[in-house]
C-alpha cells in the first residue's frame, strides 16, 4: 500500500464541523461530496483534495480506456462482419434481446445525428462499449466465440475475458458519469486494461507507455481515503 502524507492532528469534531468552500454546493452539490466527505472522516479541506485527485485519475484514464474501446470493436467487427459474409452483420447474428436493442438504439441516434440511411462503418462506431464486450459473453459462446471470435484474442479463456472486460467497464461508466473511482483498486484496473490490449493490439502498448499519464498520477495517490479497495 502507498503510504499517506502526513497531515495536521484533528479532532473528530474539528474535522467534522470543517466546512467545504462555497464552490462545492454550485459545482458538485453536497449529496455528491458527501461519498468524499465518508472517505476522508468528514474533513472537508482533505475531502476537497481527494476529490481533485479523483478527478484527474479519472481524467488521465481516458486515455487508455478509449484505445482499448476502438481496439476492441475495430477487432470484432472485421471477423463478425467475415463469418456473417456482410458488412451489416448484426442482422444476420444470433443476438439476444438486448444485442437486437442495443442495434436498434443506436441506428435512432444515427438518424438524429446524420439524418441519413444507415451505414455500417457508421452503426460499428455508434453501438456501445457494452454492446461489443456482450459478444464475448457466455450468452454467445457457442454461436459467435467457438466459431469465430477465439481468433481475435488467441489463447485467451472466454470466461477471464469477459470478467476482464467487464470490470473495466464498470470503471469506465464511473468515470463517464463522474462517479468517484478513488476506491478501487486502479492499479490492478491499469493493468487490465494492459493486458486486453497486449491481446487485441499489442503495437499500441508502446505508443500508449509513453502518453499515458495513470500511472504518476497513481503514485501520488491522494492522502485520505483513496487506498485500494481490496
Amino acid at each position: 500500500m502507498l503510504a499517506r502524507r502526513a497531515v495536521p492532528n484533528r479532532t473528530t469534531e474539528d474535522a467534522l464541523s470543517s466546512e467545504p468552500p462555497a464552490w462545492v454546493d454550485a459545482v458538485l452539490s453536497r449529496q455528491r461530496f458527501t461519498a468524499y466527505l465518508a472517505a476522508t472522516g468528514g474533513d472537508a479541506d482533505a475531502a476537497v483534495e481527494l476529490e481533485w485527485w479523483n478527478l484527474e485519475v479519472a481524467a488521465a484514464f481516458v486515455v487508455p480506456l478509449n484505445r482499448l474501446e476502438l481496439a476492441l470493436r475495430n477487432a470484432l467487427h472485421p471477423v463478425l462482419a467475415a463469418m456473417f459474409r456482410r458488412p451489416d452483420w448484426w442482422y444476420s447474428a444470433p443476438l439476444d434481446d438486448n444485442g437486437r436493442r442495443k442495434v436498434t438504439e443506436a441506428k435512432r441516434a444515427l438518424v438524429r445525428l446524420h439524418g441519413r440511411p444507415e451505414v455500417a462503418d457508421d452503426l460499428v462506431a455508434q453501438l456501445t462499449f457494452g454492446f461489443w464486450i456482450s459478444l464475448v459473453s457466455s450468452t454467445y459462446h457457442r454461436t459467435l466465440w467457438v466459431p469465430a471470435l477465439h481468433r481475435v484474442f488467441p489463447g485467451a479463456a472466454r470466461r477471464d475475458l469477459h470478467e476482464d472486460l467487464r470490470n473495466v467497464l464498470v470503471l469506465r461508466n464511473r468515470i463517464m458519469h463522474h462517479e468517484p473511482i478513488h476506491h478501487r483498486h486502479l492499479d490492478a484496473d491499469h493493468a487490465t486494461v494492459y493486458r486486453l490490449l497486449e491481446l487485441l493490439s499489442p503495437a499500441i502498448v508502446g505508443e500508449l507507455t509513453g502518453r499515458d499519464r495513470v500511472p504518476a498520477i497513481l503514485a501520488r495517490r491522494a492522502p485520505y481515503g483513496s487506498s485500494p479497495a481490496t
